[in-house]
């Protein structure tokens, strides 16, 4: 099993795609505020999350971003790019949150899951209790690596960019974004690996 397939099957169990991780049109003109509102949003939440703002400043830090992103909507030079670019104002803000308010990463279960995964009907209990034990694990294991492979990983894995976006995202050499997402693959891998293998002895 690929890092890839191991990421897939826990957030998106059922094989459908991400919320979000569809490839971008070739847009010439960049979209009124309020279809990116409604396209990017659940982006802008899960991207935020997995950057380690607390449950109970989600709210605030998904506003705040999205207040940047209607101020700075004109400064758009590259349509084409938009994702990468929301990503880039989502990190900004986050890093902003942090210095501001001191806000510590969050490690206790997740509670929201349905940011985390989309369903065409309601779930039952059995598949809330699956979706968040899913979804605990992934947070578990992105939680193992350290932050710029978990951050790379996270782009290429859970959101589908690719190497050359993730690069300019982070502002890196492209060797260099290859070398982390190779390294947290790896790291993924290997504790998915004892993961299942401490479930298979406790079995």
């Amino acid at each position: 099993m690929t890092p890839s397939d191991a990421a897939a099957r826990l957030i998106r169990p059922d094989g459908a795609s991400a919320p979000g991780a569809t490839p971008e049109t070739a847009a010439v003109t960049v979209p009124p505020f309020a279809t990116i509102y409604e396209q990017y949003f659940d982006f802008v939440w899960r991207s935020a999350r997995r950057l380690g703002v607390a449950p109970a400043a989600m709210d605030d830090v998904v506003q705040e971003t999205f207040i940047v992103i209607h101020a700075k909507l004109a400064t758009v030079r590259q349509p084409e790019s938009l994702r990468s670019w929301i990503y880039g104002v989502v990190r900004r803000t986050v890093s902003d949150h942090r210095r501001s308010q001191r806000v510590r990463d969050a490690s206790g279960p997740v509670l929201a899951v349905q940011h985390e995964l989309e369903h065409p009907v309601p779930p039952t209990p059995l598949d809330v209790t699956q979706q968040n034990d899913q979804v605990k694990l992934l947070f578990t294991l992105l939680e193992g690596l350290d932050p710029p492979k978990r951050e790379v990983f996270m782009l290429a894995e859970l959101e589908e960019m690719t190497a050359p976006e993730i690069a300019a995202i982070l502002e890196i050499p492209l060797n260099t974004a290859y070398s982390r997402l190779r390294a947290a693959r790896q790291a993924f891998e290997q504790a998915l690996a004892r993961h299942t293998a401490r479930l298979r002895g406790g079995a």
